[in-house]
């Protein structure tokens, strides 16, 4: 595509290949190094004047050491004189801290896209945001794509007898009545009560799942603690089958161990974060098409209103 180039951090190299295969175009060449003391050195050793550029870098772990880099790396392409630059986040880090949950706290989702945009960054293209709002964060052009489009043929080849959505909380309802529209499924509501960072109390099951072939539906899963609690109340209310379908395969601390759980069946991810480590109840669905698509649509001035679901 004329006057269109496309470069990745380090965060997710294999990622940035698939959408360049996909969009028939060679990854850029850029010198991403460390310093002994952990200073990051970026080189652009190719000429991108008068280019629109995009890079290819989510804020996963080791979430500052990216989300520096990709800083860096917008920096060295607005002083190479690129006609724009889009950063396409797949996996925005600190996208959690939303709003401020309690007395002095910061909003850190607000403060990453100021940096971003301090950077020199013309537009922001993620998929599945933690928190919808976050769009609003920023004062240029934002695109969230929806992680849905990918799980719902997976989901209908399953063949479930009883499928049913359920959401893991009460602010996953737009995203779990999203699915189920699509679907034509019923929808259930797990209610909880977070009582610290990274632990989840299942408090009650919202309708019935007795008999039926459940679907978890969520942004993200870290320690899968969240999902496992909830998948044993289902199981206890008389599921039959828990399937989660999380976008972002964060899968922090103890999240291996979680998933050896009986009362969770699979664990459906997209590859927005490098898996650490393979896990027979993983199944990884590729979100590189999707992304890739809204790129070249973007590229060329097209509607990327029919990637949403």
């Amino acid at each position: 595509m004329s006057g269109f180039k496309l470069f990745s951090g380090t965060a997710n190299k294999a990622f940035a290949d698939e959408i360049g295969r996909y969009l028939n175009v060679e990854v850029g060449d850029a010198s991403v190094k460390q310093f002994s003391d952990g200073e990051i050195s970026v080189q652009i050793t190719e000429s991108v004047r008068g280019h629109d550029v995009f890079i290819i870098q989510p804020t996963c772990a080791p979430t500052n050491d990216n989300l520096m880099e990709l800083l860096i790396m917008i920096d060295a392409f607005k002083r190479s004189s690129a006609k724009s630059i889009s950063a396409v986040v797949p996996y925005y880090g600190y996208a959690r801290q939303d709003r401020k949950a309690a007395p002095r706290v910061p909003i850190t989702a607000k403060l990453v896209a100021d940096l971003l945009e301090k950077a020199g960054i013309d537009r922001i293209i993620t998929i599945d945001l933690h928190a919808a709002q976050i769009q609003g964060f920023f004062n240029i052009p934002a695109d969230n794509l929806f992680g849905s489009i990918l799980f719902v043929d997976y989901i209908k080849a399953k063949n479930f007898k009883n499928p049913i959505i359920a959401s893991p909380d009460i602010g996953g309802v737009t995203r779990a009545r999203s699915y189920a529209s699509k679907l034509g499924y019923d929808l259930v509501i797990v209610d909880k009560r977070r009582e610290k960072a990274n632990v989840a109390e299942v408090m009650n099951i919202i309708g019935d799942v007795e008999g039926k072939d459940v679907i978890l539906v969520d942004d993200m899963v870290d320690t899968a603690g969240t999902l496992v609690k909830a998948a044993a109340a289902l199981k206890k209310r008389g599921a039959t089958s828990v399937m989660a379908c999380c976008t972002h395969g964060v899968l922090s601390g103890k999240a291996y161990e979680n998933l050896n759980s009986k009362d969770l069946d699979e664990l459906v991810i997209s590859n927005t974060i490098p898996l650490k480590q393979n896990h027979e109840k993983i199944t990884v669905l590729s979100a590189a098409d999707i992304m890739g698509e809204a790129i070249y649509r973007i590229h060329n001035n097209q509607s990327v209103n029919s990637i949403f679901l």
